[in-house]
């Protein structure tokens, strides 16, 4: 009987060792592994920390210099300060520092002076911060603040006289080639012209009207020649409503550039009219159709969407002496004859 002989080779447990494998790695390499990882980290960390506290240190050391080197002058200037009033105190000044200190005195004594006679005459220093900027307008222009008065009441005069090339208000031209102000062929405000009509052009009318002693605010509205696409017109009926604000500006239904132009100048003489800094100012809404170019000159013809003629012209003057209306029944006074 033949007996097998038994396999004494050592057997490897395969299962057994593969448990402790991790990504190919025994528990042990990735724990070296990880702990080389923090450490890593660590540094880092440390070098950024380290860079940190040399860069602190390098800003003390430099705020130390300087501290150095204000005491030092410091020092200095109260050593120039001590030396001055021994030499004040005995007489011993020399003429150059005796000019010094006399011009610094008189400083002194007429900025005091000054001062007092801004207190007396009620200013404050809000007006004082006001007249800085004034004055550095005027600089900006070229005009001394010495001479700014003189200035104004020469611009004054010539205004009461109506000579020259500047003695005119100007005229606020606000035109559709440089914002979108109409809807076409609608007298309806974009609510971003409305914003600007109630800031910053109200501004610029008021000023003008203080500027130049008037009282009247002339809104002409001005079109290109594109025909309007409706037959028949309702201004007839509703232009007093919209002006009295009992009808809305979208109720006005113009059939020709003449209407339109006047629709455009009411939505802009209302919003302007309930501005309480131009209470004190009649607005008249006027057109002129498509008659007026840009620069004042008439038409000969021309057809086509112009925005630069699509306009609103805002002109500020004073109140005109009333003209007698006369009735065909009443006689003519014999001058008038």
């Amino acid at each position: 009987m033949v007996t097998e002989a038994s396999d004494s080779r050592p057997k490897l447990e395969h299962k057994g060792y593969n448990r402790g494998l991790i990504l190919g790695l025994t528990m042990a390499e990735s724990m070296l592994l990880l702990v080389f990882c923090l450490l890593l980290v660590a540094a880092a960390m440390i070098s950024a920390e380290r860079n940190r506290r040399y860069e602190v240190e390098r800003k003390l050391g430099k705020a130390e210099q300087q501290i150095v080197l204000l005491e030092k002058k410091r020092a200095e200037q109260a050593a120039q300060i001590v030396q001055l009033q021994s030499k004040l105190v005995s007489g011993d000044l020399s003429a150059a520092d005796k000019a010094i200190v006399e011009k610094q005195w008189r400083e002194l004594v007429l900025a005091r002076e000054t001062l007092d006679s801004i207190a007396s005459e009620g200013a404050t220093s809000a007006d004082l911060q006001a007249l800085s900027k004034v004055a550095a307008v005027l600089k900006e222009h070229g005009v001394s603040l010495t001479v700014a008065p003189d200035e104004v009441d020469k611009l004054l005069a010539g205004n009461a006289g109506g000579k020259g090339a500047h003695d005119w208000p100007p005229i606020i031209n606000l035109d559709d080639a440089k914002k979108n102000y109409f809807q076409s062929g609608s007298a309806e405000l974009t609510s971003t012209f409305a914003r600007l009509l109630d800031t910053t052009i109200t501004d610029e009318i008021a000023s003008n009207l203080s500027l130049y002693g008037a009282n009247i605010v002339e809104v002409i509205g001005h079109t290109d020649e594109q025909p309007i696409a409706r037959e028949k017109s309702n201004l007839d009926d509703t232009l007093i409503s919209a002006m009295d604000g009992k009808l809305p500006v979208s109720a006005l239904l113009p059939a020709d550039n003449a209407g339109l132009g006047l629709a455009r100048a009411i939505a802009v003489a209302n919003v302007l009219k309930a501005n309480p800094k131009l209470k004190d100012a009649t607005i008249l809404p006027m057109s002129a159709a498509q008659l007026i170019l840009p620069g004042d000159t008439i038409t000969s013809g021309q057809r086509g969407a112009v925005e630069s003629r699509r306009r609103i012209e805002i002109r500020v003057r004073g109140r005109t002496m009333p003209v007698a209306v006369i009735n065909a029944g009443t006689a003519l006074p014999a001058e008038v004859h």
